[in-house]
């Protein structure tokens, strides 16, 4: 099962490149399963939470494909916001059948430049104010009064292209001028980076005030009182036999790289020599899957560890 991020949906993993991650798993012989959780922009939008993906979303969408199936072991490769939750669900035991979890960009302990970490603290209660949401699509067209002042930010500040919405997504999930935020231009064909203005739309401002008590905290923390999901469960024994592969693009300037360092580490203090951790260089956030070169750069490391037996131990 593939799980996207915050504020994008289960299309992310079929950019227009020569050869997907979904063609890549199916040409391996993999029943290949997109989730389209409550953050996807297919769905309405709604002031979801970590919490509500965890305890709902992904043991549901587990579930189905169990029942569909007839199958009762599950892989699943997951990025960002739809990492940190499913990884959250399946340290507190809502995910038994999930067996192997490949994690990009961050997991259990987001770490953020302090610049982004800033910027969250000043801006999220200001436009929490004004609106629930932010929305990278305001580049294609701002009315009102918030978006067309980050929409004016984001022209001002970030030159390295000419694809506003582009723009709005740096402005919007990092804080980096004069450099895009979730991949490296150089990194993507012009296909995909046309092919990007429609692949990213709403996203609450409930994500970055969670995120925000996350990062003070220094791990995922709960916000919404499930008995599912105690306060500390990200500082638990995981309640999962699933080997955790923890990758992130060494450029990422969403999340640093030292986020899945931490996962990692955290992790292993229970199963020694058992997970894995890959800091790929050359990539950013969303280039590992969406990259001209990903096909042979990222996804061989990503096939090598969904083959490797999940009860193997180093």
């Amino acid at each position: 099962m593939l799980v996207h991020g915050a504020g994008v949906r289960a299309n992310i993993f079929r950019a227009p490149i020569p050869r997907t991650l979904v063609d890549t798993l199916v040409a391996d012989g993999y029943d290949v399963w997109l989730e389209n959780w409550r953050a996807s922009i297919d769905v309405a939008p709604n002031e979801w939470t970590l919490d509500q993906a965890a305890v709902h979303d992904h043991p549901k969408a587990i579930e189905t494909i169990v029942q569909k199936t007839g199958w009762n072991e599950v892989k699943a490769i997951v990025h960002c916001q739809g990492a940190s939750s499913f990884v959250l669900s399946a340290v507190a035991g809502l995910l038994p059948q999930v067996k192997l979890i490949i994690s990009n960009a961050v997991s259990l302990h987001p770490v953020m430049s302090l610049a982004t970490h800033l910027k969250l603290r000043q801006l999220v209660p200001l436009l929490s104010r004004w609106t629930p949401y932010l929305n990278p699509q305001w580049g294609l067209g701002a009315k009102g009064l918030i978006p067309r002042a980050l929409t004016l930010a984001a022209r001002a500040t970030h030159h390295e292209c000419d694809n506003t919405v582009c723009k709005m997504v740096s402005i919007i999930y990092g804080y980096g001028l004069g450099h895009s935020t979730l991949w490296s231009h150089e990194n993507l064909n012009p296909q995909t980076h046309e092919w990007v203005k429609q692949e990213f739309a709403q996203v609450p401002l409930s994500f970055f005030r969670q995120m925000l008590e996350s990062l003070r905290a220094g791990y995922t923390v709960p916000v919404e009182g499930y008995r599912e999901l105690p306060q500390d469960v990200a500082l638990r024994r995981p309640q999962t036999d699933a080997r955790f592969v923890f990758m992130a693009g060494r450029g990422n300037r969403c999340f640093l790289a030292e986020s899945q360092r931490r996962s990692y580490e955290a992790m292993s203090r229970y199963r020694r020599g058992y997970h894995s951790l890959h800091v790929v260089p050359g990539y950013g956030h969303l280039d590992v899957f969406m990259g001209r070169n990903a096909p042979w750069d990222i996804f061989p490391l990503i096939q090598a560890e969904l083959n490797r037996p999940t009860q193997e131990r180093a």
